[in-house]
């Protein structure tokens, strides 16, 4: 690839379309679990142009929607101790918990900064010695190499003052977790490209065996999608339940052997419970015990949970690709981005928010 144009060629993308209609035999429904995926779909109308025999559904692809609420109640119970700095990516700052969200501890004297990479953080507990400094951890296994690193430097470095609160969550398990619902209607995936980028797609052989479905891993720009979805639904025509790489230029099934390694040395894996969603074994990634004295949970203690109000949002049904997001009777009127009832309205990647932003109601 030289340019991006190269990827956003409307008369190549009409083609492709035009091509798959030929090709379906009957419907397929087909999800990506990528929010970046998601935001590409709906900004640039693929979906629209497909058959209609072909069905895009949104899956749980944005790690920050599907951060739980105790661990943002969590995150806000920190933040409010004397002596503390939290630091967090800007796409949680507004995500709300059971109390309210880190811009509403913010508001109330909370120091929390927002910063561009776990080092950052890092760089603030070397310069404030004298406070406790917390990074809010949140990612596929795309974020996790780094923030994995900035753990091993500041152990490297004896940089005591520093802690993570890890919220990491895995895409395999939410695969079978998905799958594994009677009420599950997906007959294909589109795997996300930076993923596996990072952990490579040997995992997903013996979902895609195990489940008699396609896996195809795919790009980000309007012609890898459409690529994309076309593999996977000759795949599906053939009755041919494996996986392939679209995203050949950037991905190898190995992955990055490197960035692997450091994820092994620092985190394990543990249950994590998914908003919207529910504990999903084996779904998460905490640190290792020999990294405690940086687990910012046993550094502070649990937080005492919070009374937890009746959810009225639907995102967890937008997560699981039971509706999409303007099926929700709240979207554009009770829940918008000023006064989001959810995570997905929120963060950059949430499907919600890119309805929102590209498809809405007076559209």
């Amino acid at each position: 690839m030289k340019y991006v144009d190269e990827f956003r060629q409307v008369p190549q993308a009409r083609r492709w379309a035009a091509a798959l209609k030929s090709s379906c035999s009957r419907d397929w429904t087909i999800m990506e679990v990528c929010g970046g995926q998601t935001h590409s779909i709906v900004r640039f109308g693929i979906d629209a142009i497909l058959p209609g025999r072909i069905r895009l559904l949104h899956g749980p692809g944005c790690p920050v929607c599907v951060t739980p609420v105790e661990r943002i109640d969590a995150a806000c119970a920190i933040a409010r101790q004397p002596g503390v700095i939290l630091c967090s990516f800007g796409d949680m700052m507004r995500v709300p918990g059971s109390g309210g969200s880190l811009f509403t501890a913010k508001s109330k004297g909370a120091d929390v900064r927002l910063v561009y990479s776990p080092m950052d953080a890092l760089r603030v507990a070397e310069e404030n010695p004298d406070r406790r400094v917390v990074f809010f951890a949140v990612g596929f296994e795309t974020t996790a190499p780094a923030n994995a690193m900035t753990v091993f430097r500041a152990r490297e470095k004896g940089i005591g003052n520093f802690s993570l609160l890890s919220s990491h969550v895995l895409v395999p398990p939410a695969l079978r977790a998905l799958l594994s619902d009677k009420d599950c209607r997906v007959n294909g995936f589109l795997a996300a490209g930076h993923v596996c980028a990072v952990m490579g797609y040997e995992e997903y052989g013996p979902i895609a065996a195990g489940f008699k479905v396609p896996i195809v891993v795919t790009g980000f720009e309007p012609m890898d999608l459409l690529k994309g979805i076309s593999c996977c639904v000759q795949l599906l025509e053939q009755g041919r339940p494996v996986v392939e790489n679209q995203y050949a230029r950037a991905v190898r099934k190995e992955g990055n052997r490197e960035a692997r390694k450091m994820i092994e040395l620092v985190f394990q894996t543990v249950d994590r419970n998914w908003r919207g969603i529910g504990v999903i074994p084996a779904s998460g990634l905490d640190l290792r015990p020999e990294f405690r004295d940086f687990d910012a949970l046993q550094v502070f203690g649990q937080p005492a949970a919070l009374p937890r109000q009746k959810e009225e949002c639907r995102s967890g049904l937008v997560l699981q690709g039971r509706i999409k997001p303007d099926e929700c009777p709240f979207f554009a009127s009770r829940c918008t981005p000023e006064n989001p009832m959810g995570a997905t309205m929120v963060s950059s990647e949430g499907a919600c928010a890119a309805y929102f932003r590209y498809r809405p109601p007076s559209a």
